[in-house]
């Protein structure tokens, strides 16, 4: 009884606070010839470019009222903010699609960093949100999704089913994570104009709310519903 008791209530936990173990043998097979199939995810040639108002694929976040950006939250809680507003790791990642490696300080914000894998649940029921922030917010910021001790393939079928469009780094070696001082995933750095971390959240999976409040909260943009 307490065994199967057990295998109830892990699958529950690891849903609600993150990802700390890899891959497992029970995973789906990962889809033939992935390699063979164009990559679903935008390339990171713009990555080092800031956010432009006025580009053709703007969305329609705005500036924050003044003050807006103040609110933090409990320090001792899960999502307690960068102290002292740290600048992103000094790391180079590749790009899912090829091409040059991106160094993580270049990446232009604001931004929203988001590190998943195909194998963690709460990172796939999340990711579809971040998908409708960088729609919504194009043109205000930057979202970039860093792919953690992952599989090509896995990763690539969770872009086609989800609709996963942004541009994706790679990071085998969970040296972001290191850096951080982080192990469990889903996690989310919002990194201001300057290049600083002003958060970081390690809360579980988030919603469209949640992600709207974080971002009006630490980056001082309004991101539509």
């Amino acid at each position: 009884m307490k065994r199967r008791l057990a295998l109830v209530v892990l699958p529950l936990l690891l849903a609600v606070a993150g990802c700390t173990s890899g891959p497992t043998d029970d995973k789906p097979a990962p889809r033939p010839a992935a390699a063979e199939r164009p990559s679903p995810f935008r390339d990171c040639a713009t990555l080092s470019t800031a956010p432009t108002a006025g580009s053709p694929n703007s969305g329609t976040a705005t500036p924050a009222s003044p003050g807006s950006g103040t609110t933090t939250p409990d320090p001792s809680g899960p999502t307690a903010p960068a102290v002292g507003g740290e600048a992103l790791p000094e790391l180079t990642l590749s790009c899912f699609t090829g091409g040059a490696p991106v160094e993580l300080r270049e990446v232009a914000g604001p931004a929203v960093v988001n590190v998943w894998a195909s194998w963690c649940p709460p990172c796939r029921k999340e990711l579809p949100a971040f998908q409708r922030l960088s729609e919504r917010a194009a043109g205000q910021l930057q979202v970039v999704g860093v792919n953690s001790r992952d599989s090509p393939s896995g990763a690539q079928s969770i872009g086609e089913d989800f609709g996963v469009r942004f541009p994706i780094l790679v990071d085998q070696g969970e040296a972001l994570q290191r850096e951080l001082k982080r192990n469990a995933i889903p996690l989310t750095l919002f990194v201001d104009a300057d290049g600083r971390v002003r958060h970081i959240d390690a809360s579980g999976a988030l919603d469209d709310a949640k992600l709207a409040k974080l971002v009006r909260q630490h980056l001082g943009l309004v991101v539509p519903a």
